[in-house]
């Protein structure tokens, strides 16, 4: 190559790479902006004086809100009050928590709730055992038709009866109580009319509404000696409404013997089954699913202040299985308790006076 020719070259080869270095260079790629994370919808649970981990009341209800966790991803909290002064306390709390539910638990936060509601209209309350009248728009009252399963246990426990005598007693003498206690009442005279017996019910007239009560949901001692002034008296059937109180119920008749138990809110032999044995069933009252569907409705943008019922048809309360005490149940008594639920369910049979 010539001299001339090479030069020729060199100035084209700079030329070009003059040029390349003066194109507009492409912008690097940047990141899509990320959408901030969605706050979870917060549930939060007062309980009453017998404490989440009362194994009947409250613990039912926390089961309906850890079930909401599972299914829907909420976050659950919950506050024990100690004492009935405690209620107010725990519900304010959880408004400064900005929880998106609030469920109080049972028939005493009434006054509480209605307070807070009252004073805070975009908070959203969830009550079970209270139902207000007339209805607070931000507030779900869930009530439970305890008189149909009570109504049931009760003819269950006259056709099991060996001595003719069958018992119920409460804790607090307080309104929600009272249908449980009847409906068992006017069971075991069913079951007298039918068979035309005359199995007695001791601890409660619902006539006069007199009967057997602690006076408070905790003290098993109260429990205990409830159930050994019962069975003093001939009662070979227990149905006690006092939450914890009745685990001390249990203990009694598993110790002295020659008399069975009636669980009440939760299956007695999922919640406590060193009992298994003397629970001949449960009277239960599904509070879980009616937090659970309370929950749903925040979520699904349908939540709105009224009444939530639960009854048989719709599964809200019900009777447990016999479990261990099931081959002791006759089958003829068993195909009565069964006809007993459809009758209750289509109206064909009253559960209260």
């Amino acid at each position: 190559m010539t001299k001339k020719l090479s030069f020729v070259v060199a100035v084209l080869l700079l030329a070009s790479m003059v040029l390349a270095a003066c194109q507009p260079q492409a912008a690097a790629p940047t990141a899509a902006p990320t959408e901030a994370p969605q706050p979870k919808l917060k549930v939060c649970q007062v309980t009453d004086v017998g404490g989440i981990d009362d194994k009947t009341f409250n613990a039912t209800a926390w089961k309906g809100v850890q079930d909401a966790v599972k299914d829907f991803g909420v976050d659950g909290k919950f506050l024990e009050s100690q004492q009935q002064t405690d209620y107010e306390k725990n519900i304010n709390a959880f408004i400064e928590e900005k929880c998106d539910l609030i469920v109080t638990v049972g028939f005493l936060l009434g006054d509480a709730t209605k307070a807070a509601a009252e004073a805070n209209p975009d908070q959203k309350f969830a009550i079970i055992d209270f139902a207000y009248d007339p209805v607070l728009p931000n507030v779900l009252g869930l009530v439970f038709s305890v008189d149909q399963p009570s109504f049931m246990a009760g003819y269950l426990a006259a056709g099991m009866s060996k001595t003719g005598k069958v018992g119920t007693y409460g804790g607090i003498q307080i309104p929600v109580l009272e249908p449980f206690m009847t409906g068992f009442y006017m069971g075991a005279q069913a079951y007298n009319e039918k068979h035309g017996t005359s199995v007695q019910v001791l601890g409660w007239d619902p006539a006069a509404k007199t009967g057997l009560f602690t006076g408070n949901f905790e003290s098993l001692d109260d429990g205990r000696r409830m159930a050994e002034t019962l069975m003093d008296e001939g009662a070979d059937i227990i149905f006690p409404v006092a939450g914890p109180c009745g685990l001390g119920s249990a203990a009694a008749i598993k110790e002295r013997g020659g008399a069975y138990m009636i669980g009440v809110d939760t299956d007695m032999t999922v919640s406590s089954p060193e009992y298994t044995d003397i629970l001949l069933t449960s009277v239960l009252k599904n509070m879980d699913k009616a937090v659970y569907d309370a929950t749903k409705q925040v979520i699904d943008g349908t939540f709105k202040g009224g009444v939530y019922v639960s009854t048989l048809t719709n599964e809200g309360v019900g009777l447990a299985s016999y479990h261990n005490l099931d081959s002791q149940v006759p089958a003829e008594l068993k195909a009565e308790i069964d006809q007993l639920k459809a009758d209750i369910r289509d109206g064909k049979v009253k559960t209260t006076p």
